[in-house]
């Protein structure tokens, strides 16, 4: 599906995540970020989005096109109509 594991990111990747607009929590975008040098830990990477920088988790959802996060989240999306 596109999906690239935290550990594998290096400096100068370009990825996708989708993104959670955090003054209107129902809304997510789908972004394109960078890959940068931690700003604080030299041994680690940071995702610049919307001129912020942001810790990756483990756990944190990285896509290698649009494409791919389009369709997790349409898939996401799909399901959850199923648990209701």
């Amino acid at each position: 599906m596109g999906v690239i594991h935290a550990k594998e990111v290096q400096v100068g990747d370009e990825v996708f995540v989708i993104y959670n607009n955090p003054h209107v929590p129902t809304v997510s975008n789908i972004r394109a970020a960078e890959i940068v040098p931690h700003p604080k830990d030299p041994n680690a990477v940071a995702l610049f989005l919307n001129d912020t920088f942001h810790t990756i988790e483990d756990d944190d959802a990285l896509f290698t096109s649009e494409a791919s996060a389009k369709k997790a989240y349409s898939d996401y999306m799909d399901n959850q109509g199923l648990m209701t």
